[in-house]
């Protein structure tokens, strides 16, 4: 009897989709936007693929993905976490953003 080897791919990059980031294939879910729900926020793979109507081979598809190019994936991530700070910084706020902060209370 001999070995056969399996494998299915998950994950998709496209330049032209998502700009450029890894997501679950099919979806616009980034494998980021997965690992910091499972990390940072604490929910499990099993909420996660519940909340998003993901498999659950997707999700783990996405977080083996993640701790593979872990390096890689954060620091775009701060990347551009730092991009959207200097946009905000250097545009006005508009008046409906004025507006709906009044309604919010959001400062």
């Amino acid at each position: 009897m001999s070995i056969q080897q399996i494998t299915t791919e998950y994950i998709a990059i496209d330049p032209d989709y998502c700009y450029g980031k890894p997501r679950i294939a099919g979806t616009r879910m980034p494998v980021a936007a997965i690992a910091e729900m499972y990390l940072e926020m604490k929910e499990s793979l099993e909420e996660i693929a519940h909340k998003y109507d993901l498999s659950l081979a997707q999700v783990h598809g996405a977080m083996a993905y993640y701790f593979e190019y872990q390096e890689e994936i954060d620091r775009h991530t701060i990347e551009t976490d730092r991009l959207v700070e200097q946009i905000k910084e250097n545009n006005p706020t508009s008046k409906f953003q004025e507006q709906w902060r009044q309604i919010t209370g959001e400062r």
